[in-house]
Formats: C-alpha cells, sequence, structure tokens
C-alpha cells in the first residue's frame, strides 16, 4: 500500500506559503446522489498514531475513516465540504460539477488559501494557486485527509436524508453506487429525483 507524506506541504510551505490546503470528492461514480468534495486545512504532519490511516478513504474500513474523521474535524485548522446536485451534473457533465464542488467547499473555508492541492482535477476559477497531482490522495496528507472528510460527509448524507426520502433504493446501503439491488430497485421503480438521469443505467430505466 501507498502511503501518503507531507512532502508537498513542506515544499511550499519553505516557499513561505502558510495555509495549504488539500482538496478532494467522492461520488462521481454514483448513480444517485450528489458529487461531495472536501477542503481541508491541516496544521503538520500528522502525529504518529494517526499518520498510518490518514490515506485514500477508500484503503480505510467503515468504522476507521468515521474515527479519523473524527480527529481530522478536531486537529484541522479548518475545513468545508461542497456538493453538487445530481441535477447539476446532468446539466454541466460529472468533471464540471465535481469542479463546482470544490470551488463551493474552497469558498467556504473560514479561511483563504494559500495554495490548493487538488487530486486529479484542476478546479480553476479561483484566485488561488493550485497543484494538480494524480492519486494525490495516496501522495499528500492534506488530500487524503479531504477524502476521509469528503466519503463520511456524503456517507452520512445518503444514509439519512436520501435514504429516509427513498427508502426503496436502499441508500443507506449501496450510498448510491450501481450495485445489484439498486439496479433491480430502478426496474422497478424508475430513478428518483435525485438519480442522475443522463447516467445510462438511470437511461435504460426511464
Amino acid at each position: 500500500m501507498i502511503y501518503p507524506s507531507y512532502e508537498y506541504e513542506s515544499a511550499l510551505k519553505s516557499k513561505g506559503f502558510d495555509y495549504i490546503c488539500g482538496v478532494d470528492e467522492v461520488g462521481r461514480g454514483t448513480l444517485a446522489g450528489p458529487v461531495m468534495s472536501a477542503a481541508v486545512i491541516i496544521p503538520s504532519e500528522p502525529p504518529k498514531e494517526y499518520a498510518p490511516f490518514i490515506r485514500d478513504s477508500k484503503t480505510l474500513s467503515k468504522q476507521k475513516r468515521i474515527n479519523v474523521f473524527d480527529y481530522l474535524i478536531d486537529w484541522s485548522i479548518c475545513f468545508s465540504t461542497g456538493s453538487a446536485s445530481a441535477q447539476e451534473i446532468d446539466n454541466f457533465g460529472i468533471v464540471e460539477a465535481t469542479k463546482m464542488s470544490m470551488r463551493r467547499a474552497v469558498n467556504d473555508l473560514n479561511i483563504k488559501p494559500d495554495y490548493l492541492l487538488i487530486d486529479a482535477l484542476s478546479i480553476e476559477f479561483l484566485d488561488i494557486p493550485e497543484i494538480s497531482i494524480i492519486k494525490g490522495d495516496s501522495l499528500s496528507y492534506s488530500i487524503a485527509a479531504a477524502s476521509i472528510i469528503a466519503k463520511v460527509t456524503r456517507d452520512r448524507y445518503m444514509e439519512t436524508e436520501l435514504h429516509v426520502d427513498y427508502p426503496a433504493y436502499d441508500f443507506a446501503n449501496n450510498k448510491g453506487y450501481g450495485t445489484k439491488s439498486h439496479l433491480e430497485a430502478l426496474k422497478s421503480f424508475g430513478p428518483s429525483p435525485v438519480h442522475r438521469y443522463t447516467f445510462r443505467p438511470v437511461k435504460l430505466s426511464e
């Protein structure tokens, strides 16, 4: 397994940048629900007891993600989340909607960052310098922290609000991904208002 480091952050701090913000998203590949992004500014390299667990959120168990999430929201200098709805994804496309969610997360921070470290994308249109890092959640602690915050926040939204509003689709368990039971529900009930109508499996169920 590849573990992140603090190399990007250290290099930028040596150049005088104080508030370095990691940005990542979750939910690009789901059939329903929003794409969710997080922006987070961490104060330093993580302490040894947490460093091994601040990594790509997909490599952590659900309970471990929650434990690290609770730590991150207390330890970070500041963090925020932003989302783009299924309707915005249909209207603008998943890539542009993802960038919109990232901009919203950054713009909602209590402190304006000096520099952005972004997983895979360039979000553009913000007056903040940025670096796009492929597989950034495996390389940068700041991006990995954003990955965990985005994942836990989106999972909770899918498990509570959307699952309660649309119980037939079992969003609490599938989080909007195209599981067998989710696809069967689409065939039986058709898409809900929070499904992404431009995504092929949803199109086919209309």
